[in-house]
């Protein structure tokens, strides 16, 4: 299959994971709203999230994927199988202490992650219990993240991209009755952890039947410090540091937005809304790019690794833009639509959606992010992109501390965004020094293409949302609002594609052409 074929194999899964994503969260906001209630669960999600992408996502995947598939050029596959064996033994063992310490010591850990919380006790002793419920959640989705890259290397990209929404669908489950029942919001909060934990067994269980069917299930076995996986540690500790930077970003947003009421869940709903885009076009660029890169490398074939990054990072610019423009020109009606009812009001809307656009703002800087960093993990460095990310903490830091005193949960996810662009130059510039990226004149001129046609298609996005007026108000009818956002949406992506295929940026025939080309 061909990198664009791939590509859109994982977004499309993914896009439809976002959908019940959306509708998960609308249900949660009905049960929960912005509140302590839904503060102290999205701290308490959030924490074994953390782990999650420094252990599983990020760490392993970066060091794990070129090894693996190294191994399936040089070794074949029993071969790969034995390497990946040895080196999720080690992880399993990892996650396995993690767990037991962070279950003892839960309170004391919390008081550092959200000492905000700690002036008032129900809710910090709400976010204490919470958390002891859906931390084993990191266990599951560690190792379905690890079968999920041996999957990924293989090609099969298909399980690893359905399992969220086997996680959504359960969740929805249990919302639905929550929706419905009159319960206090503690024992609410308390089925949804739950609900979580059942769905991260479920897409565990999809992602090891996938893996059995491959016959590619890694045996493991007591840990042991081999040559290989001493290659993997020197590997994964610069990753480690890496993801650990990129955590600790969260980490101090968390922190600051702990220190005042109903920021937290703000946060959280604006980073929801900008995660779908993200999720679809970065996420699946990275997530096929990375395999991709390191089978290129390890054959010798670095001309198709440059080319394949080139296609990919103007392929992120010409879907991540638009995606930008649009929730920054819509962001009020789409926060309204999804998620203005019951316990969430229209103050609600107002905030999440000016955090919306903040975050939007970032939009391509998170997606290039993504592009550019497997330009360096395939090749086996891991360091150097180490680096850019402690410099896009300091920022972050920085900017957090700064603007938080003014502009509260705005501050925060600007903050945020400027970061990641600082990131995304340096990836660039080095990444073009060494001689494995560049971009022509052409290329920059399509990239300025790409900015205006965004431009015109959101101003004339926003144009529409002030012509019509009441339809956004709150407690107009809904399924109207829904047509209507659902109308500017399609408006907005035919407006864009029309202009890029007229502007000559991308004939939709050969986008066509490229997504059912396969490898000769």
């Amino acid at each position: 299959m061909s990198l664009y074929r791939n590509f859109l194999s994982v977004g499309g899964l993914t896009l439809v994971s976002r959908i019940f994503g959306f509708a998960r969260d609308a249900l949660m906001a009905a049960v929960l709203g912005i509140s302590p209630v839904s503060d102290a669960f999205n701290a308490a999600f959030r924490f074994p999230n953390l782990f999650r992408r420094l252990f599983a996502e990020g760490a392993f995947n970066t060091a794990f994927v070129p090894m693996f598939s190294t191994a399936l050029e040089t070794e074949g596959n029993e071969g790969a199988k034995e390497l990946a064996g040895r080196i999720i033994s080690w992880l399993v063992a990892a996650i396995l202490v993690v767990t037991i310490l962070v279950e003892i010591f839960t309170p004391q850990i919390m008081v550092l992650f959200v000492p905000g919380f700690v002036g008032d006790q129900a809710k910090f002793d709400l976010t204490v219990f919470l958390t002891r419920i859906m931390f084993p959640y990191l266990a599951c989705m560690s190792l379905m993240a690890a079968y999920a890259a041996i999957l990924n290397s293989l090609g099969r990209f298909f399980a690893a991209a359905f399992a969220p929404i086997v996680l959504n669908i359960v969740n929805i489950g249990a919302l639905i009755p929550l929706a419905i029942l009159t319960l206090e919001a503690p024992d609410t909060a308390f089925w949804v952890a739950i609900a979580t934990m059942l769905g991260g067994i479920a897409q565990l269980a999809l992602v090891y039947w996938a893996i059995r069917r491959a016959g590619f299930v890694p045996k493991l076995r007591w840990p042991r410090f081999d040559p290989e996986v001493r290659r993997f540690w020197i590997l994964a500790v610069p990753a480690i540091i890496a993801g650990g930077i990129t955590q600790i970003n969260i980490f101090v947003g968390t922190i600051i937005a702990s220190g005042a009421d109903e920021v937290m869940s703000i946060i959280y709903n604006a980073d929801r809304l900008y995660q779908l885009p993200l999720g679809i076009i970065g996420i699946a660029i990275g997530t096929v790019l990375l395999p991709e890169l390191s089978r290129h490398l390890s054959a010798g074939r670095e001309l198709e690794a440059r080319q394949s990054q080139s296609q990919s990072l103007f392929l992120s610019m010409l879907l991540s833009m638009p995606a930008a423009g649009a929730l920054i020109a819509l962001s009020l009606p789409v926060v309204r639509v999804l998620f203005e009812r019951g316990a969430f009001g229209p103050t609600d809307s107002v905030n999440v959606s000016h955090a919306l656009i903040a975050f939007a703002v970032g939009l391509p800087a998170f997606v290039s992010i993504r592009v550019l960093q497997p330009g360096f993990f395939s090749r086996k460095d891991t360091k150097t992109p180490t680096w850019f990310a402690f410099v896009s903490l300091i920022i972050n830091i920085v900017l957090s501390l700064a603007l938080f005193p003014t502009l509260k949960h705005v501050g925060i996810a600007l903050a945020t965004s400027i970061a990641a662009w600082a990131n995304v130059v340096l990836l660039a510039i080095f990444l073009a020094r060494r001689g494995h990226f560049t971009i022509s004149g052409a290329e920059w001129r399509q990239e300025g293409m790409i900015v205006l046609l965004t431009l015109v298609m959101s101003g004339a996005l926003y144009g529409l949302v002030v012509l019509l007026g009441p339809v956004f108000d709150p407690g107009y009818f809904f399924p109207v609002q829904a047509l209507a956002l659902l109308a500017l949406c399609v408006f907005g992506a035919g407006l864009y594609f029309a202009l890029a295929h007229i502007a000559g940026v991308q004939r939709l025939g050969g986008l066509l052409r490229r997504l059912r080309r396969r490898k000769g």
